[in-house]
């Protein structure tokens, strides 16, 4: 099922399936903004990282001594989530742990996405709740993908991400497996943008963990033309591509948690958390984009 909020700016519209973000379109020109799930490129549009970002050391998480297999980026991307409300003005999805969900990660959680519009910015909050009697420990990230270039008449060449303040970015360094290798160094020193280029994404994406930027974006060189997240609520900041001749969507991806390490123990605890939630407690946070031109 899909779900529409609309203003004057902007035209979200938001699938029940992962409450992904699947379309959204700058009213004014018309322009989708949105990478619209080309699989033969990727085949995702902005999907929910829960309760995990990343991946695993061997591919599982273990809890009591017993093991549970993991896939990369968690499982609420792949599940249908529950229309809870529904106005003019907001939109709120949840899903709740499930026999099927337990399988996979045994604590019991509620996950709720709430979409707002404001003029051209697009707010999605994501809340979890801890239902369970013990405590409930999850990684959480956004994976949005935005159609890039914007327009035929522009190649890679013409965009470049840029900084709100001056940066030298350091970044966490994977392995070929996706895992932390306990390395890191810096993507430059003294940057106020990162050009883009076809080849910017060969050895795969790129976690910042010492960014002072209230907000990153990818900009149109000489127009007036961006998409801008805050990312100020985040200590990591990802900036990826699928692997490609040629770039067709360029990824911000804000996450409170980091993936596993590559030889490191599988044991949930060790992850990286956003939060370890107290039964009856919360967490939440929200990811704002603002989509100009």
């Amino acid at each position: 099922m899909e779900y529409v909020l609309e203003n004057a700016a902007l035209k979200l519209t938001v699938s029940s399936h992962g409450a992904e973000p699947v379309s959204v379109v700058y009213k004014a020109t018309g322009r989708e903004c949105l990478w619209q799930g080309d699989k033969a490129v990727w085949g995702r549009h902005a999907p929910i990282l829960f309760p995990y970002a990343g991946k695993l050391p061997e591919g599982k998480l273990v809890v009591d001594g017993k093991e549970y297999p993991g896939g990369q980026h968690g499982f609420a991307r792949d599940l249908e989530h529950t229309l809870a409300e529904q106005t003019p003005d907001k939109l709120v999805l949840e899903l709740a742990s499930s026999p099927e969900t337990l399988e996979r990660f045994p604590f019991p959680f509620l996950l709720r996405s709430t979409f707002t519009l404001e003029g051209n910015t697009v707010h999605h909050t994501l809340t979890v709740e801890n239902p369970g009697s013990g405590p409930l420990q999850f990684g959480l990230g956004y994976h949005p993908a935005f159609v890039c270039p914007f327009d035929g008449d522009h190649d890679t060449q013409d965009y470049e991400f840029r900084f709100d303040k001056l940066e030298s970015p350091l970044v966490l360094k994977t392995s070929a497996k996706g895992l932390l290798s306990g390395e890191c160094g810096y993507f430059g020193t003294n940057l106020d943008a990162i050009p883009l280029t076809d080849r910017l994404f060969d050895h795969d994406s790129f976690c910042f963990g010492n960014l002072k930027s209230t907000t990153l974006g990818i900009y149109e060189k000489g127009s007036d033309r961006s998409v801008v997240c805050n990312i100020a609520p985040f200590p990591y900041t990802l900036i990826w591509s699928a692997l490609s001749e040629k770039i067709h969507f360029v990824c911000i991806e804000p996450w409170h948690s980091l993936p596993g390490v590559e030889g490191g123990s599988s044991n949930w605890t060790d992850q990286a958390a956003a939060a370890r939630l107290a039964p009856g407690e919360s967490f939440t946070t929200t990811l704002s984009t603002t989509f100009n031109g």
